[in-house]
This record gives C-alpha cells, structure tokens and sequence, in this order.
C-alpha cells in the first residue's frame, strides 16, 4: 500500500522550501538595496512562490513549503553574529519584510481549496 505522501510528492515540497529559503536569502538583500522597489519586489517573490506551489501541488501544503524555507532563512539571518554583523538594519523597510512576508506566506497558504475540474455541481436537485 502506497502512503499518500509519496517520495516525489515529498521531494516537490522539499524543493519549494528550498526555493523559499532562496527567495527569502535574496529578497533580504535586495529589500535593503533597492528601497522601497526592491521591498515590493522581494515580497512579489515570496507571493509568487508560495501561490506558484499551491497552484503546481494543487495541495495547501504546497503553498506552505516555500513559506517555511523562506521564514527559516530570514529568521536565520536576522540573527547577530558575534563580530556585531547582520544583514538587516532597524528600519522600516526590514520590519515591512519581515511581517510582510510571514503574512503573504500565510495568506497563500490559507487560501481555501482549489476546486476540482469536472467536479460535481454544488447546487441541490442539478
């Protein structure tokens, strides 16, 4: 008996997280660099992938994956390091990254169900 969680199925997921860890890496450099067109375009890019994996995966989860890489990256390059570098300043650009791109990865991923093709009509008595 196959399980519904097959090894392609899971290494699509695993591949999203790792896009969304790329996106998030460079979506934290460029927000900086380019503001305020380089903070939309980082946040176009997280919402792009995590819909873009909900759509191929047909699947909530596939619009999860990326938000998990891409959260996980971020979070692990918010974090000082011991010579006193980091990658995001205090700003308002790096906090409208950071909550605004939990809150797309969140919205795509909670997005309701995609309908099914040729599926059964809704309405009683049709």
């Amino acid at each position: 008996m196959a399980s519904p969680l097959g090894a392609g199925r899971l290494g699509g997921y695993l591949g999203l997280a790792v896009l969304g860890a790329l996106a998030g890496v460079a979506g934290s450099l460029v927000q900086g660099g380019w503001f305020p067109g380089g903070l939309m375009l980082a946040l176009l890019a997280i919402a792009g992938l995590s819909y873009g994996g909900l759509l191929a995966t047909r699947a909530r989860a596939g619009g999860m994956a990326p938000g998990i890489g891409w959260i996980v990256a971020v979070l692990l390059l918010t974090t000082s390091r011991p010579e006193g570098d980091f990658l995001f300043g205090a700003g308002l650009g790096s906090y409208a990254y950071l909550l605004g791109g939990m809150a797309v990865a969140v919205m795509c991923a909670t997005l309701p169900k995609l309908p099914q093709p040729g599926g059964p009509s809704v309405r009683l008595g049709k």
